[in-house]
């Protein structure tokens, strides 16, 4: 599927803003850019939210979705979208951004703990969750908590690394989450590399540069959601 979105946020997570062409406004006022720094809800990490900037108008963004390969930047009800070919800025909720980021990162820590297959997760701005298929694994909370913590003291350096199809199928341990996978069309997969050897998966997400930028953590309740199944919680330490 052809993308007709320049996803500038995919190397640099930390622009707040560019400036853009609208596409396509659809029938519901969604509007299509030719690039941006919304990231589209997707992998368990909810979309950006922000503005739309015209010279004499502004369009709040209240969700950003992909539709049929597009992203589409959804505003609050009830505002008219700018019309098509106009030039615009688009501007992200930068606090939430982070948030995110940092939330998003520590849910891959949390994967480097555990070694165990993962069957889903959510990146929340006040909780996150990553759920695994523990087997015969057992969890500890307060062993979790103190090398997730660990991890992020030790200030380790998070990087975006490409790989080629063919590299990415002979290693499947790269997809950590069951569900979700690169797309199948991907002749280049994005992992995200903490430190040397602290973790590496597939993975399309924002995250932070260095895990000393999380802050603190705290493992909530570790849930049980079926005979294997185990849901644990994190929060930021704040």
């Amino acid at each position: 599927m052809t993308k007709r979105t320049l996803e500038v946020f995919r190397e640099n997570a930390y622009l707040r803003t560019c400036e853009a062409e609208v596409i396509e406004v659809n029938d519901r006022g969604g509007v299509v850019l030719d690039k941006t720094v919304f990231y589209a809800t997707g992998g368990g990490q909810p979309g950006d939210i922000g503005s739309i900037d015209l010279e004499n108008a502004s369009v709040s963004i209240g969700a950003t979705i992909r539709s049929g390969g597009d992203i589409v930047h959804v505003p609050f009800e009830g505002q008219p979208p700018p019309t098509l070919g106009s030039e615009v800025t688009a501007t992200i909720d930068w606090n939430h951004r982070h948030l995110l980021m940092r939330m998003h990162t520590a849910t891959h820590l949390l994967c480097s703990i555990v070694p165990c297959g993962v069957t889903g997760g959510s990146v929340g701005s006040a909780k996150s969750r990553i759920d695994f298929d523990l087997g015969g694994h057992v969890l500890d909370k307060q062993h979790l908590h103190d090398e997730i913590n660990r991890l992020v003291e030790e200030d380790y350096k998070v990087e975006t690394v490409w790989i080629s199809r063919e590299e990415f199928d002979a290693r499947p341990e790269l997809a950590r989450t069951m569900t979700v996978k690169p797309p199948a069309d991907a002749q280049s997969i994005r992992l995200v590399k903490i430190g040397d050897d602290v973790d590496l998966q597939s993975c399309g997400g924002t995250h932070v540069l260095r895990t000393g930028e999380i802050g603190r953590l705290r493992v909530g309740k570790i849930e049980n959601k079926g005979a294997r199944n185990r849901r644990v919680n994190i929060h930021l330490g704040e």
